[in-house]
């Protein structure tokens, strides 16, 4: 007896194809057998090796006093909170879209050293109607954790003066955002290592860790950064975030690092300060005349003592630029330095809300003020409303006035900006013409290549037709050949048929000559 063919042990399931049930039998078959199996041996990837040593430990004394934010040196919707290691923004009349920022009080000069940043709350205020949402600035929660000088502006990547990751998982640089592709969540613990220590292989970089992981190689410090004392600064919007300098790490590194809180004196650079020493906070109230430098006056006062706030809607204007907002340009008669016209198209930024927000945190926020609010300084009835916010018995009330004959070196100071104004504009006008030559050259260059185009089209063109044109003649000449063919042909058919014609005639003559002879010789 032969044994069974496979498909006669083949066991259909109800509705299966004898195909299906075959290939199922054999991958069975496989399976058990171990057949048509390739087995891979894993992969081992190994991690990139830590540059980064444990620290060897510092006996040098450390700092006296506690790592923290000061209020002269932060944003005025910055609400410190729990000692200052938690940081809240305000978010009401418009003060969501603002970026809030902070800068530590202590800085490094040399040494390794990391801080902490993580984010506690999100929020997101519920948005007015009538406005276009096209113009709030995108993400609407945003953190920035980096370094900064000590005179540079709050907000990182802002100038060359700043390095910092964002929690869109950019690292920004020289003003240049890069992608890094390491994005930051809530209840994350980030940690950013400033390494100046210059036998480390790692040497004026950055790093940041997220839980105790790497998530980005050590970023190079610009050229303008090396060999400065640099600042925590932390910069965020519609979030909560904790901030901890030490000595206790909230996620450990995979090394043994310093805290800033543990920094030695000596690679250390400590903010004064700003607190008076009488308790008592100056509030200065300008008096001049509108047009007349008011406000030159004032980027060199503020610069000259950067402990003052300006109080204005310019300075709200700045700060809404510094934060990602865009306003079309305005040429409204009602824009000037003292009331620009905002028109950034969102109710709660213009109609004064953020202003209206501000006046009333002012007590909370005590600090050294410069009100730059050039009518109303003016007029009596107006500064005595002004200074009714400032009642407090911690503030000391100035009305500085500034006419009269400037000095020489403010006069040389108003030059010096006068004069990078116009190089400026004159630069920026000589960029447009050059911009608009090359776009008249290209413009020619192309109208050129396309009468050329066009040029050669047409010599195709007629080439082609000429093509035509004696191919069709081509074609003539043969056809008239074959009519004169066709009539000598005719004419020799014609001709041939007389001939024949003829030839039987004489046949029939021929005949009929002998049939009269054959009858001649029959009578006869």
């Amino acid at each position: 007896s032969r044994e069974p063919s496979p498909r006669s042990r083949i066991v259909r399931r109800p509705g299966q194809s004898i195909m299906a049930a075959v290939g199922e039998q054999e991958a069975k078959r496989r399976k058990v057998e171990g057949e048509g199996e390739v087995k891979e041996e894993p992969k081992v990837v190994e991690p990139a090796k830590e540059l980064e040593q444990d620290d060897p430990g510092d006996k040098r004394a450390k700092l006296d006093g506690i790592v923290r934010f000061q209020l002269s040196d932060s944003t005025l919707n910055v609400i410190p909170t729990i000692g200052g290691r938690v940081l809240a923004p305000l978010s009401d009349g418009g003060l969501q879209y603002l970026m809030a920022g902070a800068r530590a009080n202590t800085g490094a000069k040399s040494g390794r050293h990391v801080f902490e940043v993580k984010i506690i709350e999100a929020m997101s205020p519920a948005e007015p109607a009538g406005g276009h949402q096209r113009n709030i600035p995108q993400p609407r929660q945003m953190l920035k954790v980096g370094f900064a000088t000590q005179d540079s502006p709050l907000f990182l990547g802002e100038t060359e003066a700043s390095v910092c990751f964002d929690s869109e998982g950019c690292f920004t640089a020289d003003k240049k955002r890069e992608f890094k592709g390491q994005r930051i969540s809530r209840d994350q613990v980030v940690a950013l290592v400033l390494n100046l220590d210059k036998k480390s292989p790692n040497a004026n970089t950055v790093s940041l860790f997220k839980d105790g992981v790497r998530c980005s190689e050590p970023m190079l410090l610009p050229d303008g950064l090396q060999g400065k004392p640099l600042f925590p600064v932390v910069n965020f919007k519609n979030i909560t975030v904790q901030v901890n300098f030490g000595p206790t790490l909230m996620a450990a590194l995979p090394f043994a690092c310093r805290s800033f809180q543990e920094m030695a004196k000596v690679d250390a650079v400590v903010t004064p300060s700003d607190v008076p020493k009488d308790g008592k906070y100056d509030v200065l109230f300008p008096v001049g005349l509108p047009d007349e430098g008011m406000f030159e006056w004032a980027d060199d006062f503020l610069a000259k003592n950067p402990q003052y706030t300006e109080l204005s809607d310019r300075a709200i204007m700045k700060w809404a630029e510094q934060s990602g907002m865009r306003r079309p340009p305005t040429s409204s008669w009602k824009n000037s330095n003292d009331k620009p016209d905002f028109n950034f198209q969102i109710p709660m930024m213009d109609d004064s809300s953020v202003r209206r927000v501000l006046t009333s945190v002012i007590a909370t926020q005590p600090r050294n003020y410069l009100v730059m609010e050039v009518k109303s300084n003016l007029v009596q009835a107006e500064r005595a409303e002004q200074m009714k916010r400032f009642n407090h018995p911690q503030y000391r009330k100035i009305a500085q006035v500034t006419m009269g004959e400037p000095t020489v070196e403010f006069k040389q100071k108003v030059q010096e900006v006068m004069l990078k104004e116009k190089q400026e504009q004159a630069e920026k006008e000589w960029k447009n013409r050059k911009a608009e030559n090359e776009k008249r050259k290209l413009f020619k260059k192309q109208q050129k290549e396309l009468e050329e185009a066009k040029k050669r089209a047409e010599e195709e063109l007629k080439k082609k037709a000429a093509e035509l044109m004696k191919a069709a003649e081509d074609q003539q000449k043969p056809g008239e050949g074959g009519e004169e063919a066709k009539k000598e042909e005719e004419k020799a058919d014609t001709e041939m048929k007389a001939e024949t014609a003829d030839g039987v005639k004489e046949e029939a003559k021929e005949e009929a000559k002998d049939e009269a002879k054959e009858e001649k010789q029959e009578e006869a």
